[in-house]
């Protein structure tokens, strides 16, 4: 471990315990003075219930200031090695704060069994205490920043094995201050001679092989040299985000799972496109029922059109609901125009300006009006708002093996896909997009892509 990670480690601890005796401090005497956060703005009632101040720092201020350290060491803020990234060391610091308001709150109401002392002061206090840790945070995070950069408290690393290193682990190794890559090696007695030459603190192997001499070679050279030594699975180089340790036993294991978007992720997901779903129809409904007689005014019956499609982890089918925007006999004459299809590079069949689509069907379509009726398999829970696009069985079958990992999460009516290009995109960049959405899945990416999505609509992008 650097000398530099163990000084900053520790600085942190009585930098805390600063911030939030100044932050104590100040939001008494604030209230005492009946100041506002907020300057030249009086929303406080003159204060009649505030604790004498040494009554107030013995009762108060000194446990606050360790239940505030013993939160921090619990969220491993005083972690000796720099392992976080500087906004998640920040928003970290936040939730210290906001756990700490709670812990009071809790111990006054549940185990006093009274009232705080002033309510604006716990407000008072909560934010101050928030505000001035942040900021020791970042001066330490600048500080230590500024260190690495002159290559103090800068961690030495080579990767070494017959294969070599990922190329997204080279990029982040090369972009990352906290690092100095070296280089890949093939040979041991080329690690040894850097490390003669320039010690190395960390070995990243690419081929580790327990029946291999060589392997346990250079384990035993790490151990005996104090050099850092990681094993880099090259089957799980592609899947970070879903990569966990786990144990079966006493025996550690890695393990992926096919995406995040799994256990409460999926109730929760399910939940919100169930509220959203309903809500969005309640809102459209006088839309749906206008854009309905204006198919039936225009070409008759029927009014919907019903897509066979395929569903999640590509089993069975689900009928995907449209307004229909082409002719009666569409499907009957797909089979003369597929010679006319512009999407060579897949097995997705698209014509421009379809001869078979109706004049109210071309608008409709530009502005995809014509899917709002898949809100109603939403609703039952055979779409999700947001997720890849689900295809016909006939294309389906003609997907390469790794195609069919879209069929992980629940089909949606758009996606990342359909806000980069909608129809214009390549079908592997689909497919690719698809991918990228299902394994780095948030609750913020689905809102994000809902947002765009409206936007693309609006000015009619594709088709």
């Amino acid at each position: 471990m650097k000398r530099s990670e163990i000084l900053f480690g520790i600085a942190r601890i009585p930098l805390d315990v600063l911030s939030a005796l100044a932050a104590l401090l100040l939001a008494y005497r604030l209230r005492e003075a009946n100041i506002d956060l907020l300057p030249r703005l009086q929303l406080l009632s003159q204060q009649s219930t505030l604790p004498p101040l040494e009554y107030y720092i013995e009762s108060f201020v000194i446990p606050s200031v360790i239940a505030f350290v013993c939160i921090a060491a619990i969220l491993r803020l005083y972690s000796l090695r720099t392992t976080l990234g500087p906004w998640k060391e920040l928003w970290r610091t936040g939730l210290v704060a906001i756990l700490w308001i709670a812990l009071v709150m809790a111990w006054f109401f549940m185990v006093q069994r009274q009232l705080f002392f002033s309510r604006a002061l716990l407000i008072q206090s909560t934010v101050l205490l928030a505000v001035f840790a942040m900021s020791g945070r970042t001066a330490i995070i600048l500080l230590q920043r500024r260190f690495l950069k002159s290559g103090i408290g800068v961690r030495t690393v080579i990767s070494a094995g017959s294969r070599g290193l990922p190329e997204s682990v080279s990029k982040d190794l090369k972009r990352d201050v906290r690092y100095r890559f070296l280089g890949h090696s093939e040979t041991f007695l080329a690690i040894q001679a850097m490390h003669e030459k320039s010690p190395i603190d960390l070995v990243l192997h690419t081929s580790a092989n327990p029946d291999s001499g060589d392997t346990a070679e250079l384990i035993d050279y790490c151990r005996s040299h104090q050099i850092g030594y990681a094993y880099v699975p090259p089957v799980f180089a592609d899947v970070p985000h879903q990569l966990s340790i786990g144990n079966i036993g006493l025996v550690p294991v890695l393990k992926f799972e096919p995406t995040p978007l799994d256990g409460w992720g999926r109730v929760i997901k399910r939940c919100i496109d169930l509220v959203l779903g309903l809500l969005l129809f309640i809102v459209l409904l006088p839309l749906l029922i206008i854009i309905a007689l204006l198919v039936l005014v225009t070409s008759g019956w029927p009014i919907f059109y019903i897509s066979q499609r395929t569903g999640q982890y590509g089993k069975g089918t689900i009928p995907l609901l449209k307004f229909r925007s082409m002719c009666r006999d569409a499907d009957q004459r797909k089979q003369e125009l597929h010679a006319m299809s512009h999407r060579t590079d897949g097995p997705l069949f698209k014509i421009k300006d379809d001869p078979r689509v109706t004049p109210l069907g071309r608008f409709l379509r530009r502005y995809s009006l014509d899917e709002l009726p898949q809100l109603l398999n939403v609703i039952v829970g055979q779409l999700s708002l947001v997720g890849p696009r689900p295809h016909l069985p006939s294309e389906v079958e003609k997907y390469a093996l790794h195609h069919r990992r879209v069929f992980t999460v629940r089909p949606g009516i758009t996606g990342l896909a359909q806000i980069s290009g909608r129809s214009n995109l390549p079908f592997e960049e689909e497919v690719a997009y698809d991918m990228r959405y299902i394994e780095d899945w948030s609750l913020v990416l689905d809102f994000w892509i809902l947002w765009r999505t409206f936007f693309v609509v609006l000015f009619g992008r594709g088709e």
